[in-house]
């Protein structure tokens, strides 16, 4: 295989095995630090021996095979016992204690060997509640987790996250140096500490399978492990947290979203947007399930004497309205709008108003839709966001204003780091090409 597919397939393992890697680690050595750095070892070593070696048929457990050596040589290093001697010069009583030093290694490296092969439960969800722990602030709990459960860059984070890649890089080592002090314990919390650290464990679940399900950068469209990741933790919460409607609310969310992955994409990995896709591809299976979880958050929150709704079912009815339309043509848009409307109540967000723009625009018109978009402009957060362009160039062109609509779609392009979305935006700028005159 030449050196240049190795390190595609190198970097593809790490996407996918990566998380595990790391949590398995830090259940080891308790430092998510440590952890992350065990693992990088390990992925060094396979940058430097696959190439010549081959890839390996099962490169996860190489990797952790890896990194289980060098954390055996960590703990060599830092743990062994520190004992004054009185008596230096006494050979005899050096050798006994010597002894004793090499018999303790002995048995501690056996300890290590047994934890680091033992299925103690899940380990990738007690990552993600260390990661969430109330020492750290909101967005350094979401950038550490996306970095050690999604295996994301901080340019990835960055992006999916609206703010500079220095702020991310700050907010992930400040991160992992507060769990280092706080000596945080490696386990999922329970009772009243569960609910207080949910809400920011279901951001990062949910920021985790966008990136799957809108890469933000590489040549692929999808990553689907990432959205099987996300859908698969956002299950076991739902078995912790079984009486919590938004738990529900963002797996029926994320089911009903993956029902459509494999529409998504074309023959040859391009990618195929929502109103040209063929619905007789989207999973059926995922759909129902979506489906119920969103009835058991409905029945939940009644229970709760009409609580309000928050911003995963409110996200996961707008996915609902489009997996029950048989056509895009019979898509509720109206529905839809009004559920934007409300979801900007409950979590106001440019982006949020940005989709809402777009529901209006299907629902009333381009030149309503539009209006609504040019409002967005001045915003900051925005300024770099690709998905503006590419609206607005979608509203100018369903209006005739094809010149206008060109230049926006080739802006996207430019702002996209998606190799895939970036060929698919500039497609759409030549379609934008003014007739010949007669």
């Amino acid at each position: 295989m030449p050196a240049s597919d190795t390190h595609r397939a190198i970097d593809a393992v790490w996407r996918m095995e990566s998380p595990r890697l790391i949590a398995g680690l830090t259940r080891i050595v308790r430092d998510v630090g440590v952890a992350e750095d065990l693992a990088q070892d390990a992925l060094v070593a396979a940058l430097e021996q696959w190439p010549e070696s081959g890839v390996p048929d099962n490169p996860g457990a190489w990797l952790m095979a890896a990194a289980k050596h060098r954390a055996i040589d960590h703990f060599r290093r830092n743990t062994r016992l520190e004992r004054k001697h009185e008596e230096l010069g006494r050979e005899e009583v050096v050798q006994k204690i010597g002894a004793r030093e090499v018999r303790a290694g002995e048995v501690q490296m056996k300890d290590l060997d047994a934890a680091l092969d033992d299925d103690v439960g899940d380990d990738l969800l007690r990552l993600v509640f260390i990661s969430c722990h109330p020492v750290l602030s909101t967005e350094g709990r979401i950038a550490l987790t996306l970095r050690l459960l999604g295996g994301l860059t901080t340019e990835e984070i960055a992006r999916a996250y609206l703010v500079p890649e220095p702020t991310v890089a700050q907010r992930i080592v400040r991160a992992k140096r507060t769990l280092a002090e706080a000596r945080v314990p490696f386990k999922v919390p329970r009772g009243a500490e569960l609910a207080a650290r949910l809400s920011s464990v279901l951001a990062v679940v949910y920021l985790v399978f966008n990136e799957g399900y809108s890469a933000t950068a590489g040549d692929d469209w999808l990553r689907p492990a990432l959205c099987e990741e996300a859908l698969r933790l956002g299950r076991i919460l739902a078995e912790l947290a079984p009486r919590e409607p938004e738990v529900h609310g963002l797996v029926a969310l994320m089911e009903i979203q993956a029902s459509r992955s494999r529409a998504r994409v074309g023959p040859s990995g391009e990618p195929i947007l929502l109103f040209d896709q063929n619905r007789a591809h989207w999973d059926q299976l995922l759909i129902r399930r979506g489906l119920a979880a969103l009835d058991r958050s409905e029945k939940l929150r009644a229970a709760k004497l009409g609580s309000a709704r928050g911003p995963y079912v409110l996200q996961a009815e707008i996915a609902a309205c489009h997996a029950r339309a048989r056509a895009h043509e019979e898509t509720d848009w109206t529905r839809i709008v009004g559920l934007y409307a409300e979801l900007a109540q409950v979590a106001p967000s440019p982006v949020v108003e940005l989709n809402r723009a777009v529901a209006v625009g299907m629902a009333f018109g381009p030149a309503a839709g539009l209006e609504l978009v040019d409002t967005l402009i001045s915003e900051r957060s925005l300024e770099n966001y690709h998905l503006l362009p590419s609206v607005r160039g979608d509203l100018l062109r369903k209006l005739g204003q094809l010149r206008e609509a060109r230049v926006e779609f080739e802006r996207a392009a430019a702002l996209t780091r998606n190799i895939r979305e970036r060929e698919l935006l500039l497609e759409r700028a030549r379609t934008c090409t003014l007739p010949e005159p007669s």
